[in-house]
């Protein structure tokens, strides 16, 4: 499954190339502050996956990229979805809060 280091990530948001969706819970984007740019989706909310479709609507020229605590969830998100034919998702390797994730790397963040 594709995977993009935090800093590629941050590169293509900033090129306005890639969505990048924290898919992590309110409580975890309070703690940490969000990906600056980062759109904020909670993957264990009711409507996730018709929040991420409507994505795939509305840029269907960018590609979305999905960026957790530390990679664990949005690999089994991606996982999930391709079973249902997306192929156009990828995440970020080490998440947030992993070695070489987006803290690690001190990208910037955003209060939620």
């Amino acid at each position: 499954m594709p995977a993009l280091s935090a800093r590629e990530a941050y590169d293509g948001v900033r090129a306005r190339k890639l969505i990048l969706v924290d898919i992590r819970t309110p409580e975890e984007w309070t703690d940490t502050g969000v990906p600056k740019g980062a759109l904020r989706f909670d993957a264990e909310a009711s409507g996730f996956e018709v929040r991420l479709a409507g994505l795939r609507v509305d840029y269907p020229n960018k590609r979305i990229i999905l960026i957790d605590r530390s990679g664990g969830q949005a690999s089994s998100v991606q996982q999930k979805l391709a079973g249902r034919g997306w192929r156009d998702l990828a995440i970020v390797r080490a998440g947030m809060l992993g070695n070489g994730g987006w803290l690690a790397e001190r990208l910037p963040v955003e209060a939620p």
